[in-house]
């Protein structure tokens, strides 16, 4: 057999892998007349290993990577530490996911060739069939010989059931996205502004061939990867809950009597708004899973509002009741430190936290982080003040909080840093008017 053309070597990191599954998925069925080959790097050094391997008899070398704004700094030390292993003319470094999509300069300052911006799927079905040449594809950002940033624009948004959620040819499986976009803005979050502020749900016939496959494969575990998991089939605010039926009881029917599906509970969740007895029911009856996801996020009605949440405390406290009286354990995200907090704020989402955790809910405890590609991307660091912190390890102590709220504070501190070093014009850090009480 001739050798490659081009080959994929993918930074394969087992804590960070969907993207590059759903990547794999896309070439399942792709037809291409490329020559490639498709290689995971599990290590930096497995990875370098791959690169100098290939480099010496492919065209052209593309190593993927994909990851989340709190991990680019840490791994574009990687890469330097990767390219002082490997390198060669021929191998190029693509950066994909949401940091890239919303910070390519940054992106392609840190250290990688070329940044994706948005979704992957079609650019990289394109860059295959160009051998690994970026020259006119959509959805690309990189340097020219002048070192002039050049941008494709984004590519083209498909509907989810154009590509399979995972590869069955090399045998990779993950929850299933069954909704891609976002109709709520949340003014915290990535996923409206990578993906689009609406919904695209993939079909009930389409992921029940999914969950054939996967039955098939010998897979018994049916998850799904959505924003708001209630809103599936809906195109607006409201559930529709007979779309929701309809997508668990094929599930249920598809993975067979010894299979388990899940749904609102990792590694998606539930607006508190959208949880009532006839949901609840939904998926007691159809479903594995005896804990649900609420996002709360604070408990402030004035920081909701500011952040566009959509709904309010009470909401929230309503929800939580339902669904202990339906018999689940409900895991709360609450976000601390949120822009423009003050103290009667914090106060409030403590006493919150409290009132949940008395009901039997579970806190999962975050920091802000000011993310980017949000509105708040230029907000002040999310910060703890000590007596939150000591209030929030009393709630541990109890097993009635848990997350990596620590470790966030450092991320949000990084990407603050990140995002003065880039400013945007006419952005402000000031994001609420501030009264002390």
């Amino acid at each position: 057999m001739s050798a490659p053309e081009l080959v994929l070597v993918l930074r394969y990191r087992k804590a960070v892998t969907y993207g590059l599954h759903v990547l794999l998925g896309a070439l399942d069925t792709h037809q291409t007349r490329t020559r490639y080959e498709v290689r995971f790097g599990e290590t930096p050094e497995a990875t370098a290993a791959h690169i100098r391997e290939a480099s010496g008899t492919a065209r052209r070398v593309l190593v993927l990577w994909s990851f989340y704004s709190p991990d680019a700094e840490a791994l574009a030390r990687e890469l330097a530490e990767i390219r002082g292993l490997a390198d060669a003319p021929n191998v190029t470094h693509v950066a994909g996911g949401v940091h890239a999509t919303a910070e390519p300069v940054q992106t392609l300052d840190a250290g990688w060739d070329v940044a994706a911006v948005g979704e992957g799927e079609t650019t990289l079905l394109s860059l295959v069939d160009a051998v690994g040449d970026p020259t006119g594809i959509p959805g690309l950002a990189y340097r020219d010989a002048a070192g002039t940033v050049v941008r494709t624009g984004r590519p083209q948004r498909r509907p989810l059931d154009d590509f399979r959620g995972f590869s069955l040819r090399w045998d990779r499986f993950n929850a299933l996205e069954i909704t891609r976009g976002c109709v709520f803005s949340c003014r915290f979050c990535q996923t409206p502004f990578m993906f689009s502020a609406k919904f695209r749900h993939r079909s009930v016939d389409n992921v029940r061939w999914h969950v054939d496959a996967m039955r098939r494969r010998g897979l018994r575990d049916v998850r799904f990867i959505t924003p708001t998991a209630l809103s599936y089939g809906s195109q607006n605010d409201e559930p529709n809950l007979a779309a929701v039926e309809e997508l668990l009881a094929s599930c249920r029917e598809g993975i067979g009597p010894e299979g388990r599906v899940f749904f609102g509970s990792f590694p998606s969740e539930i607006r508190p708004e959208h949880v009532s007895r006839e949901a609840l029911r939904l998926v007691r009856r159809y479903c594995a899973n005896n804990n649900i996801i609420v996002g709360a996020q604070s408990g402030s009605d004035r920081v909701l509002d500011a952040a566009k949440r959509g709904h309010g405390v009470d909401e929230v406290k309503r929800a939580v009741r339902l669904g202990v009286e339906e018999g689940f354990r409900i895991n709360v995200d609450m976000i601390f430190g949120m822009p423009g907090e003050n103290r009667s704020d914090v106060e409030a989402s403590l006493r919150l936290a409290r009132e949940l955790a008395d009901l039997g809910a579970r806190i999962h405890a975050h920091t802000f982080m000011p993310l980017p590609g949000t509105p708040w991307r230029d907000a002040p660091p999310g910060d703890v003040a000590p007596e939150t912190i000591s209030e929030v390890d009393r709630l541990s102590q109890r097993g009635a909080l848990y997350g990596h709220w620590q470790k966030q504070r450092d991320h949000a501190a990084r990407l603050a840093a990140a995002a003065e070093a880039y400013p945007r014009p006419g952005r402000s850090r000031t994001i609420l008017p501030l009264t002390e009480s």
